[in-house]
């Protein structure tokens, strides 16, 4: 009997999640970074753009989407209540966990209700993948992203500017000036995110991409960024690291 009781627990243990988080007031930190109470999530199976993130809609016209799914992220919570599975540490970042998150009494996630409305895509590499049908779906009727031209949130994280354009509005004879849109040489500064990063060969030997610069650093006045970030974490997550001529944040600038 002891036995039994035993292996009926140990099975329940590997099906059920590690852990839930309390339905909690959720603050939305961009497309898929929300936090609850002291706890960061990133929305588990999406690649969803960053705050600084172009792209072209269906009239050739550069548009902030990466801002606009962080305001989609909003709207789809509402000020409603929001609970996470818990899936473990995100591993592309130490402080941040990795969440499947839902709206309280809702049997869909965020993300997924993100790939619909086509501010996500499907990152699972399995032809099973979770949101392949939603994405395709958002794809064909030229949801969101897919209305214009744009590259993976993952290739423009990465600086990579000859990565796939996807989206209806994808001219090839045009192909050239679409990637000098999306990958401008003077990115626009997104409101209330100063923080510059730059892409740099040396920071690899930290395990790095690229350096942020504070407004306190030495080296920001002058420096032609390739990225913004509106927090340090949110840089570090990215696979930035500080400029070591900065000042700490406690002294002043």
């Amino acid at each position: 009997m002891r036995l039994r009781i035993f292996l009926v627990a140990a099975l329940l243990s590997i099906v059920l999640p590690a852990s839930q988080s309390s339905a909690a007031t959720a603050m939305v930190r961009d497309g898929s970074t929300l936090q609850l109470g002291n706890i960061t999530f990133r929305l588990d199976g999406v690649d969803v753009p960053t705050i600084d993130q172009l792209c072209i809609d269906e009239h050739a016209d550069v548009w902030t989407c990466g801002i606009e799914a962080r305001d989609q992220l909003s709207k789809l919570i509402d000020r409603k209540q929001v609970r996470c599975d818990d899936l473990g540490v995100d591993p592309t970042y130490k402080k941040r966990r990795i969440g499947v998150c839902k709206i309280e009494g809702e049997t869909t996630s965020l993300s997924e209700l993100l790939v619909q409305k086509g501010f996500a895509l499907n990152i699972e590499a399995s032809a099973s993948g979770r949101f392949k049908p939603d994405e395709a779906r958002a794809r064909d009727d030229r949801q969101g992203l897919w209305k214009g031209c744009f590259v993976a949130p993952r290739e423009f994280r990465a600086g990579k500017q000859d990565g796939p354009l996807l989206g209806a509005a994808c001219r090839p004879d045009r192909e050239r000036e679409i990637r000098e849109t999306l990958f401008p040489e003077d990115l626009a500064m997104p409101a209330g995110c100063n923080i510059k990063g730059k892409y740099a060969v040396r920071a690899r030997v930290t395990g790095n991409v690229g350096i942020y610069h504070l407004q306190a650093c030495r080296s920001y006045p002058g420096l032609k960024q390739d990225r913004w970030f509106c927090s340090e974490e949110q840089a570090q997550a990215e696979g930035f690291r500080r400029a070591y001529n900065c000042r700490s944040p406690s002294k002043g600038k």
